[in-house]
């Protein structure tokens, strides 16, 4: 047995923490996408910080070990955003203690209670977007060589205007009009991705190369 573990491959510090901050992301994303913000006359969902978050650290993954490590990192990413779906529809099905704080009563289930097709456009936009992000950003390794910065920002404004597309198309196709909605969004996303992604980037690699450092 002791063999047995002394042979068993050792994870990347890097990897390891990354990966763990990388499924708390996944799962506040649907969270504070209830929320809607105003950034000067932009407005977005709240949620796109923790989702350019996932961005940010599948890019650094990347550059650090490689598009294959970032590619199981946002499949692995699918479990802990699928079982917080399946945990928040079954607490929503419980019975709500009556003395509940009254404002929290009335606003829990608006707050997490997501329709189907939002909770479907949300999987779905995850899993098309980054694996385009990281797709892209390698990709773009031979054309801007050691300009990372820029191939993040790159990466993450297209798989942005992507998310989008399937996200608000999915979710209100049909229910509401969604020209205006998605464009709004994607300038929204694009400024953000260009703000917020390569300081993510440039922070995930200075970090692990320093956790990859220590012996």
């Amino acid at each position: 047995m002791q063999d047995h573990v002394a042979q068993a491959p050792a994870i990347p510090r890097s990897v390891f923490l990354f990966a763990l901050f990388y499924g708390g992301m996944v799962t506040l994303g649907g969270v504070l996408g209830a929320k809607q913000v105003a950034l000067g006359p932009l407005a977005v969902e709240a949620g796109i910080f923790p989702f350019l978050t996932l961005v940010g650290i599948s890019s650094g993954i990347a550059e650090l070990h490689g598009k294959a490590v970032a590619d199981r990192l946002v499949r692995y990413g699918f479990l802990p955003l699928a079982f917080a779906i399946f945990l928040t529809l079954f607490v929503l099905t419980l019975p709500t203690d009556p003395g509940m704080y009254e404002p929290a009563k009335a606003a829990f289930p608006i707050v997490l209670g997501q329709s189907w097709r939002m909770m479907a456009a949300g999987i779905m936009a995850y899993g098309v977007s980054v694996t385009l992000n990281v797709w892209i950003f390698n990709r773009l390794r031979g054309a801007a060589g050691r300009f990372t910065a820029v191939r993040g920002f790159i990466a993450a404004a297209l798989s942005q205007i992507v998310d989008t597309l399937i996200f608000i198309s999915v979710s209100f196709y049909g229910v509401r009009p969604i020209m205006a909605l998605m464009a709004g969004q994607m300038l929204a996303k694009v400024v953000l991705s260009a703000v917020l992604v390569p300081l993510i980037i440039m922070l995930v690699l200075r970090l692990g190369r320093r956790l990859d450092r220590i012996n």
